[in-house]
C-alpha cells in the first residue's frame, strides 16, 4: 500500500515538534540542576544558589587563604643591567702593528691563553734583531773572557782587565734577558709577529679589532671580557625617593625581556653623588646570572618594599581583585556552591597583594584564578 507524500510530511513535522519540546524540557531540567542546590532552611524551604563550580572548572581554579600581613607598598624605580666592573677586563695593545688575523667574534666565549689575534709589528722585529745581536755579542764576550783568563794565568794580563771583560759579559747577559722577557710578554712568535691571547675565561662583550687594522700604543681597548656570572643592576633614585632607599634593602628586579621573572637581591651600594646627565643618584644591586638571562643593556624595574603607617591589614592576592562599576570586588569561596561576590576597599598595594579595609573570617578563602568568569555568573 502506498502512503501519500503529504501524510509522511505531516508525521515528520509532528515528530520534530515533539523532539524540540523534549529538548527544551531536558535543557531546563539541566540548568535548574546546575543553578539550584537544595539547602533546606529551618522553615524547610530550599535556598537557590546562582552558580556552582563544576569539576572541570574547578581543575583550573586557584583558591587561596586570606592573609594578615604588615602593609607594605612598593616603590618602583627604573634601572639597567650592566657588567660587573670588578670582573671586566679591557685589553689594550702594548705595541703598534698591522692585524694579520682575528680568531673571535663579539659574544664568543673564550678561554684563558686562547689566541685571539695575530699582529705583524716592526717593534717586534726590532726586539728580535736586538735579541740576535745580543746573542752574538755574548758569544764574542765569552771568547774574550776565556782568552783573557789564559793570559792572566800566564801573567801576561792584569787582573782588572779580566774583571772588566767578565763584567761586560754579565751586562750583555742581563740585557739579553730583558729583551727575551719583552718578547715573551708580547707573545712573539717569530718573523716579526706577535699574538694576542685571552687574559681570562669569559665572553667577548666589546670588540674593536679586525683584520687589516693598524694598531698604535694609544689605541682604544681592542676587546673586553667578562664571565657574566654576576651582573650589576644600576638603579636610578630620584631626589623625592631618596629617603626610602637604604643600603641592605631587599629588592626585586624585573627586566623588560622577561617581565614574569623576578630576581631577589639587595641594595649593595649607594653612590652619594648625583649623576650630571640623568640627575639621579645611582644605587647598585649585584645579581647572580648563571642562566645568562640578565643581559647587560636590558632595562629593568627595581621594586623596593616601603613599610606603611597603616600597620597590619588583610592581604588578598592581586589576581583576586575585580573592578566592576567603579567598585572593587573579590569572590569568596566557602564551597563549590557557596560563592559570594564581596565588595572591598583597597588601602594599599604592592606587586603581590592588595591590602583591604574589610575583615575576613579566619582562614576564609578567595578565588585567584577564573575570578572574572565566576564573578560574571554571580552578578547575572
Amino acid at each position: 500500500m502506498r502512503i501519500p507524500y503529504s501524510s509522511l510530511k505531516i508525521d515528520f513535522l509532528q515528530m520534530n515538534i515533539k523532539t524540540f519540546y523534549l529538548g527544551i524540557a531536558v535543557s531546563i531540567s539541566l540548568l535548574q540542576a546546575c543553578q539550584t542546590v537544595g539547602n533546606e532552611s529551618a522553615e524547610g524551604h530550599q535556598e537557590k544558589v546562582s552558580f556552582c563550580l563544576n569539576d572541570k572548572l574547578k581543575e583550573t581554579t586557584k583558591i587561596e587563604v586570606v592573609k594578615e600581613l604588615p602593609v607594605e607598598e612598593q616603590l618602583t624605580l627604573p634601572g639597567k643591567i650592566e657588567y660587573n666592573e670588578n670582573d671586566l677586563v679591557a685589553f689594550r695593545s702594548l705595541l703598534g702593528g698591522l692585524v694579520e688575523k682575528v680568531n673571535f667574534e663579539l659574544g664568543d666565549y673564550v678561554q684563558e691563553n686562547q689566541v685571539l689575534a695575530t699582529v705583524r709589528s716592526t717593534q717586534i722585529q726590532e726586539l728580535q734583531q736586538q735579541q740576535k745581536f745580543q746573542k752574538n755579542q755574548i758569544d764574542l764576550l765569552k771568547q774574550q773572557v776565556a782568552s783573557k783568563k789564559e793570559l792572566a794565568a800566564d801573567g801576561l794580563l792584569a787582573i782588572p782587565e779580566l774583571l772588566e771583560a767578565e763584567h761586560n759579559l754579565e751586562s750583555a747577559i742581563i740585557e739579553l734577558d730583558k729583551i727575551e722577557q719583552g718578547l715573551q710578554l708580547y707573545k712573539s712568535v717569530g718573523s716579526g709577529m706577535f699574538q694576542i691571547s685571552a687574559p681570562k675565561n669569559g665572553y667577548i662583550i666589546q670588540k674593536s679589532i679586525s683584520k687589516g687594522q693598524s694598531l698604535t700604543e694609544d689605541s682604544d681597548p681592542l676587546f673586553s671580557i667578562s664571565n657574566l656570572k654576576q651582573v650589576w643592576v644600576m638603579v636610578n633614585i630620584y631626589a623625592s625617593n631618596l629617603r626610602y632607599v637604604h643600603v641592605g634593602d631587599e629588592v626585586k628586579v624585573r627586566t623588560i625581556a622577561y617581565p614574569d621573572q623576578l630576581y631577589n637581591g639587595k641594595i649593595d651600594k649607594i653612590y652619594n653623588v648625583f649623576d650630571d646627565d640623568e640627575h639621579v643618584i645611582k644605587a647598585r644591586v649585584v645579581l647572580d646570572n648563571q642562566n645568562l638571562m640578565l643581559m647587560p643593556g636590558l632595562s629593568a624595574d627595581i621594586l623596593i618594599n616601603r613599610r606603611s603607617d597603616l600597620g597590619i591589614a588583610r592581604a588578598i592576592p592581586k589576581q583576586s581583585r575585580i573592578y566592576y562599576n567603579n567598585k572593587e570586588y573579590v569572590v569568596v569561596y566557602k564551597s563549590d556552591c557557596e560563592l559570594e561576590a564581596r565588595e572591598v576597599t583597597i588601602l594599599a598595594s604592592n606587586e603581590e597583594h592588595y591590602f583591604v579595609q574589610e575583615q575576613f573570617v579566619k582562614d576564609e578563602r578567595l578565588l585567584s584564578s577564573n575570578v572574572l568568569l565566576v564573578f560574571e555568573q554571580l552578578m547575572n
